[in-house]
């Protein structure tokens, strides 16, 4: 069986269990921040496992659901709990769920991660809006075969994150006086988190954020022409004078005081989409 009809078959099992629901926007809640979805009117809760083919998520702050329902008015998907390539999925499963939230119809994606701050303007649960990207994983989702139907084989990352989905949340964020800031999101494959000189290397070459998910996902929607809005929340400090050992709980824990703003911005910013 292809990939291609993988995807076919996931969607049509979901399309059944949500009764015609048509979702306009497709969110990915990264790690810690889970908890946005309190602020729903969930519809429809799926668990990945009743889903064929979908792939399951091993990381203990994911929980693995596909939750359908409302959110400022929106219909909206959100992935509860996303894949990365640390945990062994290929890139093509890391970036299933994406090819699947656009065959459901979603017009936009909006897609959240925890990572490390490594500008040293950065406080631990800032939140920073991503305008490009450095791509440090091995492989790409796009190696393979090319589904002609799903977008062109060599598609331009130009401008991967919709400049106008950045302009809006720009101004959220003012009107709501939440401390964002705008930046370049470096993707490494993980899962260790990495050595003083990784880090150093990381802000010559230009990056003020580190993590491990994201940028294939982008990847996939900007073939699929699907318009990306993505933000980082800042749950440790990465740069010298701030840099220190640090544990997951402490993480999980940045990541959790960054929901309100997180969810004043994505929710402002569905108002506006």
């Amino acid at each position: 069986m292809t990939h291609k009809e993988k995807v076919e078959i996931c969607v049509e099992k979901i399309q059944k269990l949500i009764d015609g629901f048509q979702p306009e926007v497709g969110i990915v809640l990264g790690t810690g921040l889970g908890g946005l979805v309190n602020e729903f009117d969930i519809k429809y809760d799926l668990s990945y496992e009743k889903l064929p083919h979908f792939p399951l998520s091993t990381v203990e702050s994911h929980k693995g659901r596909l939750i359908f329902g409302y959110l400022n008015g929106r219909k909206i998907v959100a992935m509860q709990g996303r894949f990365h390539f640390y945990e062994g999925y290929d890139m093509k499963e890391v970036t299933f769920p994406i090819r699947v939230l656009k065959l459901l119809g979603v017009k936009a994606l909006i897609i959240s991660n925890a990572a490390g701050g490594i500008n040293p303007s950065f406080q631990k649960s800032d939140l920073m809006i991503i305008n490009d990207h450095i791509n440090l994983m091995s492989g790409n989702p796009l190696i393979g075969k090319n589904e002609a139907e799903w977008g062109d084989r060599f598609p331009d990352m130009f401008a991967p994150y919709n400049a106008e989905l950045i302009e809006k949340a720009k101004s959220i964020a003012e009107e709501n006086n939440l401390p964002v800031h705008e930046g370049v999101y470096a993707a490494v494959t993980g899962p260790n988190l990495e050595t003083k000189a990784e880090y150093k290397y990381l802000s010559i070459i230009g990056a003020d954020m580190v993590g491990m998910s994201t940028v294939p996902e982008v990847i996939v929607a900007v073939q699929m022409k699907l318009p990306v809005f993505a933000v980082s929340v800042v749950t440790d400090l990465c740069y010298e004078g701030a840099l220190k050992p640090v544990e997951l709980e402490e993480i999980l824990a940045n990541a959790r005081n960054a929901e309100p703003h997180l969810s004043k911005l994505i929710g402002g910013l569905l108002t506006k989409i």
